[in-house]
């Protein structure tokens, strides 16, 4: 941490997007240089404040701002749908602007007021390279050999999902680990298990890498609607329905779009003691 971090403590906000949680540093602000240990302590949601991931604001050059993430178990992650989404409203509701460019592993990610309390962000085309995703071998992307028979897709982050019956009977605690950690994906993976509703409506619950059950996702989302045209079953705008809520994906020429609520839930500062314990 910097040394006003630990002598004033340290400013953070907390917000979600359909029930998918953050802890949010603007170090534009904070100057704070957040580690992965710091990162572990803050997501512990009985000794410190929880979260699924954490997200770190910083300046940009080229960009209206700059997003890097933490899984929970302090890991990094390339993108953050949600988190970039709640940040880009935060930074608009400031602003006065309708559109903002945001910076992110995944590149310069545009994202837009649509109004009546929803943005939209583009994630960017997805990624169907089995090195890129990445994959442990090149194999069919669309018809995994993994038991289930799911589908491959990147969106920044890897992602693995699968088809079945009834979402809501799916020992998600269970299976979704064995999946995050399964051979075939190297750096682990997210995990998404969809069931069609109606036509171009998705149930989806998701596991997270580096972080478990969560109530929503929106690289999972956006990568559960890129797998379900490739299998057939939806088009390319796609209402899904997940734990936390529900979101509006569209896979267009420029990008796969999503769109939806969010809510800056509380600000408050983590503790000089906090900070010193670490």
């Amino acid at each position: 941490m910097s040394d006003m971090s630990a002598h004033t403590g340290l400013p953070f906000m907390k917000m979600h997007g359909l029930g998918n949680d953050f802890v949010v540093i603007d170090a534009r602000v904070t100057g704070a240089e957040v580690t992965a240990g710091l990162a572990r302590a803050l997501a512990d949601r009985h000794r410190g404040v929880g979260f699924d991931q954490l997200a770190v604001i910083s300046a940009d050059d080229a960009a209206d701002l700059a997003l890097s993430f933490f899984n929970a178990d302090g890991s990094p992650s390339a993108a953050c749908g949600n988190a970039t989404r709640c940040i880009a409203r935060y930074e608009m509701d400031l602003s006065g602007k309708t559109e903002l460019h945001v910076r992110t592993e995944r590149g310069v990610l545009t994202a837009r007021d649509q109004g009546h309390g929803l943005t939209a962000v583009n994630m960017g085309q997805p990624i169907l390279d089995w090195q890129m995703i990445p994959l442990a071998e090149d194999v069919d992307l669309d018809h995994l050999p993994i038991d289930g028979d799911p589908v491959a897709t990147g969106m920044g982050n890897p992602h693995c999902t699968f088809f079945v019956e009834d979402a809501e009977a799916v020992d998600l605690a269970t299976r979704g680990p064995e999946i995050e950690h399964h051979p075939l994906f190297p750096d682990r993976t997210n995990v998404q298990f969809c069931h069609l509703i109606a036509p171009n409506h998705l149930r989806m619950r998701v596991w997270e890498r580096g972080t478990g059950v969560t109530l929503a996702s929106g690289s999972s989302s956006c990568a559960g609607v890129v797998a379900a045209f490739r299998r057939g079953l939806t088009g390319r705008s796609v209402k899904l329905t997940l734990d936390g809520g529900e979101i509006q994906v569209d896979w267009r020429e420029d990008g796969v779009w999503m769109t939806g609520p969010s809510a800056h839930v509380f600000s408050g500062t983590l503790t000089r003691a906090f900070l010193e314990a670490l």
